[in-house]
C-alpha cells in the first residue's frame, strides 16, 4: 500500500511539472493570442512601440491608421510570407526571415513626398500662396497612381495615408501600379475658374519640374473637389510644356474628359466598383449568416453619407439592384425618408439648386447624425475617420461599405465586428476608380479605343451567323410556305455589333471586383478571421507586393 502511495505522488508531480511546462509554452508568444488564426505561429514581427495606441486612440493620425492595419496583417501573414511565398527560394529558414522582413520593411514607408508652394495672381489682383503636396508610396511597380483632391483638410499625413492606401489597394485588384496622391489645400467653391485653372496647370508644371508627372513615372488621377476639368488642364500642360515630344503624353493623368483621350464609364467606375463589392458579399451566404441576414437585396435599406460623385452613382446602381435609399447626409444638411429616396430625382435637384437641402422627396433631417439611423447598409463616401470611437457604438448598420478612403479608425473597426457589422474595406470597395484608370492608361498608350478594330467585322460575321441558320431551316424544312426567317431578339441586336467600349470597361471592371472579391474570401475563412474582412484584404495585397519584391530583388 505504501508502494502505491508513493507512486501515486509521483505521478502527480510529474503531472505538475507538465502543466507547468505547458503553460510556460503557451506564454511564449502573447502578441498572437488576440489574433484569429488556427495555424501554429513562429512569427517574431510585433506590432511597433509608436502603433501600440493606436487600437483605442479616438483620433489618430491616418497614416497611423495605414500603418496599424499593415503591420497587424504582417504578424499575420509572416509565417505565409516565408514557408509557402519563398518555399523556392533555396537558403535557410533564418536567411528567409531576414529577407523577408527586409522586404516589409521596403514596403511599409513612403518613398517620396513633394510639398510645393507658389503664389497665385487673384481675379482681384491680390496674391495668395498655393501650398500642395503629392506622395510617392511605392515604385514597386510603375507608374505610381493616385488622385489629385482640392481640400482644406489637405496635409503631408494625408497624402502620405492615402498613396500607401493606393499602393495596397492597386495590389488588392491586380492593377500593376505603384500608390501616389497629391492635394492641393484649397477650398475650390471660393475660387473662379479662371483660378482654379491657374491653380492646377501652375500645379502640374512643379510636379513635371520634379518628376511627379508623366505617362511611365506618375499618373494622377481625380479626387475629391477635382473632375473631369482639372484632369483635361492638367493633360493640356504636360503635353505643351515637358511632354511636348512625348507620342503618350495622354496618358499622363487619366479621368479625363472622352474628347480629350477619356474612356466611357470612368465617371461612374467608383460607384459602379461600391455596388460590385456590396453585391458580391451580400450575396455570399457564409458571410450574411454570421450577421443574421438573408442573400440578395430584396428589402434592404441604405444610407449614403455623402452625395458626390461617387456616392451619387453608388445610389444609383444600389436602387436598380432593388435596395432602398432612405437616407443622404450632404455637409450643408442631410434628407431622411422612410419610404426611399428617388436618386435620379435628387441628383436633378442638386444639379439646379447646387444642394440637397430643401430636396421635396424626403424631409429635412434634424437628429443626432444620420448614419445612427436603422438601416441594412452604411455608405460612408465623404471624409476620413468619419466613424470613430465616440461614435461607432451608435451605428445600427450590419453592413459597411467603405466608399471613402480610411472612413472608419482601427478604435471604431473592432467595436463595429465586436457589435457584428460586416466591414468591406476601402482597399477593396473603392477600387473601381483606379481599376478603370488602368483602362484608359492602356488606352492611351494605344493610341486606339476598345472595340474599335473589331466592330464591323463582328456585326457582318453575326449577320452571317444568323443568316446560315435560316438557310440550314429552309434546306431542312422546305419554302414550300416561303422564306424561314430568323430575327434575333432586341437583346442580341443591341449587341450585333460586339461590345462597345463602355461594355467592355463595364465588363473587366466587374470581373476584377469579382475575382478580387473572392480572394478576400478565401483568405478570410482560410485564416479563420472571422469579419475581419479588411486584414484579409491586406494580407493579400502584401502577398503580391512582397512576390514582386522577392523576384525582382530589394537593392543594388
Amino acid at each position: 500500500m505504501a508502494s502505491s502511495l508513493v507512486k501515486a505522488l509521483r505521478t502527480g508531480q510529474r503531472a505538475g511539472v507538465l502543466l507547468e511546462q505547458a503553460s510556460k509554452a503557451v506564454s511564449v508568444v502573447p502578441q498572437h493570442a488576440d489574433l484569429h488564426t488556427s495555424n501554429p505561429v513562429q512569427g517574431v514581427l510585433t506590432m511597433p512601440d509608436r502603433l501600440q495606441h493606436i487600437p483605442e486612440a479616438a483620433d489618430p493620425g491616418f497614416f497611423e491608421m495605414v500603418e496599424y492595419f499593415f503591420h497587424k496583417a504582417c504578424i499575420l501573414a509572416e509565417d505565409k510570407l516565408i514557408d509557402e511565398d519563398m518555399k523556392m527560394v533555396r537558403t535557410s529558414r533564418e536567411e528567409k526571415v531576414k529577407k523577408a522582413h527586409g522586404i516589409l520593411k521596403i514596403i511599409e514607408p513612403c518613398a517620396h513626398v513633394l510639398e510645393v508652394n507658389f503664389p497665385l495672381q487673384k481675379d482681384d489682383g491680390t496674391y495668395e500662396m498655393i501650398n500642395g503636396y503629392r506622395a510617392q508610396h511605392s515604385h514597386h511597380r510603375s507608374p505610381c497612381k493616385g488622385g489629385i483632391r482640392y481640400s482644406l483638410d489637405v496635409c503631408a499625413d494625408e497624402v502620405k495615408a492615402l498613396s500607401a492606401l493606393m499602393t495596397y489597394k492597386c495590389a488588392c485588384v491586380d492593377v500593376p501600379f505603384g500608390g501616389g496622391k497629391a492635394g492641393i489645400k484649397i477650398d475650390p467653391k471660393v475660387y473662379s475658374e479662371n483660378e482654379l485653372e491657374r491653380i492646377t496647370r501652375r500645379f502640374a508644371i512643379e510636379l513635371a519640374k520634379k518628376g511627379f508627372l508623366g505617362p511611365g513615372i506618375d499618373v494622377p488621377a481625380p479626387d475629391m473637389g477635382t473632375g473631369e476639368r482639372e484632369m483635361a488642364w492638367i493633360a493640356d500642360t504636360f503635353a505643351n510644356t515637358i511632354g511636348y515630344q512625348d507620342m503618350n503624353a495622354s496618358a499622363c493623368i487619366t479621368g479625363k474628359p472622352i474628347n480629350q483621350g477619356g474612356i466611357h464609364g470612368r465617371t461612374s467606375a467608383t460607384g459602379r466598383g461600391v455596388f460590385h463589392g456590396l453585391d458580391n458579399f451580400i450575396s455570399e451566404a457564409h458571410f450574411m449568416s454570421q450577421i443574421g441576414m438573408f442573400p440578395g437585396w430584396g428589402g434592404k435599406t441604405y444610407i449614403v453619407q455623402g452625395f458626390g460623385n461617387v456616392g451619387l452613382h453608388t445610389c444609383r446602381y444600389l436602387t436598380r439592384a432593388g435596395a432602398t435609399c432612405v437616407g443622404v447626409a450632404e455637409w450643408d444638411g442631410s434628407i431622411y425618408n422612410p419610404d426611399g429616396i428617388d436618386p435620379k430625382a435628387l441628383e436633378e435637384y442638386k444639379l439646379e439648386n447646387g444642394t440637397i437641402v430643401g430636396f421635396p422627396g424626403a424631409t429635412a433631417y434634424t437628429g443626432e447624425n444620420l448614419m445612427f439611423e436603422e438601416c441594412d447598409i452604411l455608405i460612408p463616401a465623404a471624409m476620413e475617420k468619419a466613424i470613430h470611437k465616440g461614435n461607432a457604438h451608435n451605428i445600427k448598420a450590419k453592413i459597411i461599405g467603405e466608399a471613402a478612403n480610411g472612413p472608419i479608425t482601427p478604435a471604431a473597426d473592432k467595436i463595429l465586428q465586436d457589435n457584428g457589422c460586416l466591414i468591406i474595406p476601402d482597399m477593396y470597395i473603392n477600387a473601381g476608380g483606379v481599376t478603370v484608370s488602368y483602362f484608359e492608361w492602356l488606352k492611351n498608350l494605344n493610341h486606339v479605343s476598345y472595340g474599335r478594330l473589331s466592330f464591323k467585322y463582328e456585326r457582318e460575321s453575326n449577320y452571317h451567323l444568323l443568316q446560315s441558320v435560316q438557310n440550314s431551316l429552309e434546306k431542312r424544312f422546305g419554302r414550300v410556305g416561303g422564306p424561314i426567317p430568323v430575327t434575333p431578339s432586341d437583346e442580341f441586336m443591341s449587341r450585333m455589333s460586339g461590345a462597345s467600349e463602355k461594355d467592355i470597361v463595364q465588363s473587366g471592371l466587374d470581373y476584377s471586383m469579382e475575382r478580387t472579391a473572392r480572394g478576400i474570401m478565401d483568405t478570410t475563412i482560410k485564416m479563420n478571421l472571422g469579419l475581419d474582412l479588411r486584414t484579409a484584404a491586406y494580407v493579400n495585397s502584401i502577398s503580391k507586393i512582397f512576390t514582386t519584391y522577392r523576384d525582382s530583388g530589394v537593392s543594388f
